[in-house]
């Protein structure tokens, strides 16, 4: 199991650091664009999927992870290691990001963070529900006893940037409360006063998902 948690600490790490730099040092939407800061999210999952994919299953996400434990894929021990793992590595990452910004003598107000953009609570928590469905519902089926496992790290990282392509705009995309709660605690403010958006929204949407691959879809060997 520690093996599985370091895993998933140096995939979040590498996923929160790659995709909040891009956003960050690129300058977001106006600078790189929202093209680029998604693709830099979803081929950090393509990326880890085929290298700590085999240790973790790559989940380096807690509403993933959440997801799966539902669906009994992983043990309620196993839970507690990827979620530390996750939360840690997102941490690290925004400590490394904030680094190099300082060490650039660039600003650190924005480190990636979340918000709720032009949409209230509600909205923001709907978006993020919604996104979160999608992409853990594509990660329960691409993985489960109908889906093709050589492409599933390809599938999966595919899906984050489509998920990023439409919530970039709305709320910067969180679908991971790890990927949130990183930049929160270094940012504070709003961004920690609206975290708990970004915490909820993602855990009910894969909860969901996981529910209806389960359930409705027959994602799970019997």
């Amino acid at each position: 199991m520690i093996k599985k948690g370091i895993a998933e600490f140096i995939g979040t790490f590498v996923l929160v650091l790659f995709g909040t730099g891009t956003a960050v040092l690129g300058g977001g939407i106006e600078g790189v664009g929202t093209l680029a800061i998604a693709m830099a999210f979803g081929l950090s999952i393509v990326a880890m999927a085929y290298s700590i994919g085999t240790i973790s299953g790559c989940h380096v996400n807690p509403a993933v992870s959440i997801g799966l434990f539902v669906n009994k894929r992983i043990s309620a021990m196993e839970l507690v290691y990827y979620l530390v793992g996750q939360v840690l590595g997102a941490i690290v990452a925004t400590a490394v990001l904030k680094s190099i910004l300082v060490a650039s003598d660039l600003s650190v107000s924005n480190l990636g963070q979340n918000g709720f953009g032009n949409l209230n609570a509600m909205g923001a928590f709907l978006v993020e529900c919604i996104l979160t469905f999608v992409f853990v519902l594509v990660i329960v089926m691409v993985t489960g006893k109908k889906g093709n496992p050589e492409f599933a790290g390809l599938v999966i990282g595919l899906t984050l940037v489509l998920i990023h392509l439409l919530g970039i705009p709305l709320t910067g995309t969180s679908v991971n409360p790890a990927r949130s709660i990183a930049p929160a605690i270094f940012a504070g403010g709003e961004a920690l006063s609206q975290l708990w958006v970004f915490i909820v929204g993602p855990i009910v949407g894969g909860v969901l998902a996981a529910v209806v691959g389960k359930f409705v879809l027959d994602s799970e060997v019997k």
